[in-house]
C-alpha cells in the first residue's frame, strides 16, 4: 500500500541559501513588482481617460495590462514573503490559488494577444470593413471571452482534478507552485490530468497559435505588397504586438522545457531565473514596449504627464 498522508503543506525546494543577499534580491523584486504596478496603472488610466483612445484596439490593449497586473499578484507577493523566509512553506490552500492565478494569467495573456492580432488583421487587410466587423459587441464579446474561459477553465481543472490528488510527497522543486509538479507527487496515476491537458493544448493553445500565425503573415504580405505609407503604418501598430507575443512564447516554452526534462545540467540560478522569466519580466516589458512604440499612446502620455 502507498505511503500517503494528507498534505497540508507544500515545501518550495529551488529557493537557494544565499545569506543575506536575499535583502538585496528582495529589494530589486520590490522594486520590480512597484514598477509594474505603476506602468501599468498609467497606460490603463491613460487609455480610460483619452476619448481618442476608445478604440477596439486599446480596448484589448487595456485588457492586456489588467492580465499583467492580475499574473504579477499571482506571483510576486508570495516570492517577496518567501525570500525573506528560512523554511519556504506554503500551505495547500494558498498554494492552489497560486496554480489557478498562474495558469489562468496565462491563458487570459495569451488569449488578449491573439484577439489583438485578430484585430490588426482586419485594421490592415480589412480597413474598409474593419468598422463593420469590430463592433463594439463583438469587442465586449471577444474581451470577455479571454477572460471568462481561462479563468472557468483553470478553476474547474485546478479544484477538481488537482486538488483532489493522493499525494505521497509535498516538495515542490520551484520557487512557487506549479501543476505540474504537484501532479507529480500523485501517489496514483494521473493520466486523467495529463490526457485533459494535452487536450486543451491542442485544441485551444493550438487553434489561437495558428490564428496568430495566420494573422501575421497576411499583415506581412501587407506589409511586402502595400505602399511605403501601408508598410509604415502596419509596421508601427504590429511591430510591439510581435514583440510582445514572441517574448511570450519564448518565455512560457523556456518554462514548460525547463520544467519537464532533465535539468541537471542547468545550474539552478538559471532554472529560477527561466521559470519566472514570463511571471516578471514580461508584465514589465509589455506596457513598456507599447508605451514607447505606439505613436499615439506615447504622444498622449507625455501631454497628460509634462502638458502640450
Amino acid at each position: 500500500m502507498l505511503n500517503s498522508t494528507p498534505v497540508t503543506h507544500f515545501v518550495l525546494g529551488a529557493y537557494l541559501d544565499i545569506g543575506s543577499l536575499k535583502y538585496l534580491i528582495f529589494l530589486v523584486l520590490l522594486l520590480m513588482y512597484s514598477a509594474i504596478l505603476l506602468c501599468n496603472l498609467v497606460l490603463i488610466v491613460v487609455i480610460s481617460l483619452s476619448r481618442s483612445l476608445h478604440e477596439p484596439m486599446y480596448i484589448f490593449l487595456c485588457s492586456l495590462f489588467f492580465s499583467e497586473l492580475y499574473g504579477s499578484a499571482a506571483i510576486f507577493p508570495q516570492l517577496l514573503y518567501q525570500i525573506l523566509q528560512d523554511v519556504h512553506v506554503v500551505s495547500t490552500t494558498m498554494c492552489l490559488l497560486q496554480i489557478f492565478g498562474l495558469y489562468s494569467y496565462g491563458g487570459i495573456e495569451f488569449a488578449t494577444l491573439a484577439v489583438v492580432s485578430y484585430d490588426r488583421y482586419l485594421a490592415i487587410c480589412h480597413p474598409l470593413q474593419y468598422s463593420s466587423r469590430m463592433t463594439p459587441t463583438k469587442v465586449t464579446v471577444l474581451t470577455a471571452l479571454t477572460w471568462c474561459y481561462p479563468v472557468a477553465f483553470n478553476l474547474a481543472f485546478t479544484y477538481a482534478l488537482t486538488a483532489p490528488l493522493t499525494l505521497c510527497g509535498n516538495v515542490i522543486d520551484k520557487v512557487y507552485c506549479d501543476n505540474y509538479w504537484v501532479a507529480r507527487l500523485s501517489c496514483y496515476d494521473t493520466t486523467l490530468n495529463n490526457t485533459l491537458g494535452l487536450a486543451h493544448m491542442f485544441s485551444v493553445i493550438l487553434g489561437l497559435l495558428l490564428l496568430i500565425l495566420y494573422t501575421s503573415i497576411r499583415i506581412l504580405r501587407v506589409c511586402f505588397k502595400g505602399s511605403k505609407q501601408t508598410r509604415q503604418k502596419a509596421l508601427s501598430t504590429c511591430t510591439p504586438h510581435l514583440i510582445s507575443l514572441v517574448n511570450f512564447s519564448f518565455g512560457v516554452f523556456f518554462e514548460i522545457v525547463q520544467s519537464r526534462f532533465n535539468r541537471s545540467t542547468v545550474s539552478s540560478p538559471v532554472r529560477v531565473f527561466l521559470s519566472l522569466y514570463w511571471l516578471s519580466v514580461l508584465p514589465l516589458a509589455n506596457p513598456l514596449v507599447y508605451g514607447l512604440k505606439m505613436t499615439k499612446i506615447r504622444l498622449i502620455l507625455t501631454s497628460l504627464l509634462f502638458g502640450k
